[in-house]
């Protein structure tokens, strides 16, 4: 089976051509904020990077004769973990999503790729609206507005059961905590296969991450939106974007906050500590969701490779359960390993209503 993997990310598209299990192809195209500039919509940069795709496919040499096309699930309804083929209700869903986000374009052109081949189908899997959450889990303080969840569902799950398969065991026998540390931090429970809690990283709770507020006073946020001191879209992005590291230093990389840290610069080592001691409460108030009887920690994302982060954090939660680190992400290979399992029939194809 020949399959083309499409992950659209804020500043890239990253692309994969695998045969069964084995990558041909893996490639970042990386996208300048000049050339995005020109896209006043996140949707409005489809055919832009649709030919991007095929442009490198046509300089790698790779012929067009794919079994099965896979993109990057976008922010659409609530919907149970698993395979989806991508159908006219889910393309309609993701042209008028309420949420933007580059992701979104991963169904998109996987679609419209595959209709350029007879038999060639198009899906997604475990998308960042994954909700296998509890009924307890979804309520709070407010009937208006029960719990949310936004996470990085893929990269957790690829990451949980890497580590089940190291263990010997199966994904679906443990319980574990999953931290993706990223632009966005989510935490989430997974009980024998199921998420069954997770926080909305993307606009909502959690702890603070490079690029986003997480939790916020709520008094204080409803005055700050009657203020007039900021428009919605303006205050959207102190919410998501604008907001953590980058509000507070300026910056939303790791190694250059380090380096500060490193010359003295007291008020950045505050942050990135207090970013620190906000994720390790995140993953603390996770483990009583488990009673407290939790197999391991699992921390994966980009931010995974600092030893300064990854050992701070460790001295706050290792008495929780062992902590093992998975850095990077591995959604490339998690989203061909899903296709492939569809195409093969191991998983089940899902049908998005």
């Amino acid at each position: 089976m020949k399959i083309l993997v499409i992950n659209p990310g804020s500043t890239s598209t990253k692309i994969a051509v695998y045969e069964n299990e084995t990558p041909l192809l893996i490639r970042n195209i990386k996208h300048t904020t000049e050339e995005l500039a020109a896209f006043p919509r996140i949707i409005d940069q489809f055919e832009f990077r649709k030919n991007l795709v095929l442009k490198a496919l046509e300089s790698e040499k790779i012929p067009f004769d794919f079994d099965a096309i896979i993109g990057r699930g976008g922010l659409l309804k609530p919907i149970p973990g698993g395979v989806y083929e991508v159908n006219d209700v889910m393309l309609d869903d993701i042209i008028h999503a309420m949420r933007n986000h580059a992701c979104n374009l991963g169904c998109l052109i996987a679609s419209e790729l595959s209709l350029l081949l007879p038999g060639c189908r198009a899906f997604i899997a475990d998308p960042g609206v994954v909700d296998e959450l509890e009924d307890v889990a979804r309520i709070t303080g407010s009937p208006l507005m029960p719990k949310i969840t936004i996470w990085h569902a893929l990269n957790q799950r690829a990451i949980a059961r890497r580590f089940a398969k190291e263990q010997r065991t199966k994904y679906e026998d443990l319980d574990l905590i999953v931290c993706h540390l990223g632009g966005g931090i989510s935490v989430a429970v997974h009980r024998h296969g199921r998420a069954i809690d997770a926080n909305n990283a993307l606009d909502g709770s959690g702890p603070f991450s490079p690029e986003r507020a997480g939790t916020l006073p709520a008094g204080q946020l409803i005055d700050l939106c009657h203020s007039g001191r900021f428009t919605n879209d303006e205050l959207k992005k102190r919410i998501s974007g604008r907001a953590g590291l980058a509000a507070h230093l300026g910056t939303t990389d790791i190694p250059t906050v380090i380096r500060s840290i490193e010359a003295g610069d007291h008020h950045a080592k505050l942050i990135l500590d207090a970013m620190i001691y906000n994720i390790a409460k995140e993953i603390g108030a996770a483990a009583t969701v488990l009673y407290g009887k939790t197999d391991a920690i699992l921390l994966t994302g980009g931010i995974a490779h600092s030893d300064y982060v990854i050992s701070r954090l460790k001295e706050r939660i290792s008495f929780i359960a062992p902590v093992y680190v998975y850095p990077g992400e591995d959604e490339l290979e998690a989203l061909a390993l899903n296709a492939l399992g569809a195409l093969r029939g191991e998983l089940p194809i899902q049908v998005y209503k």
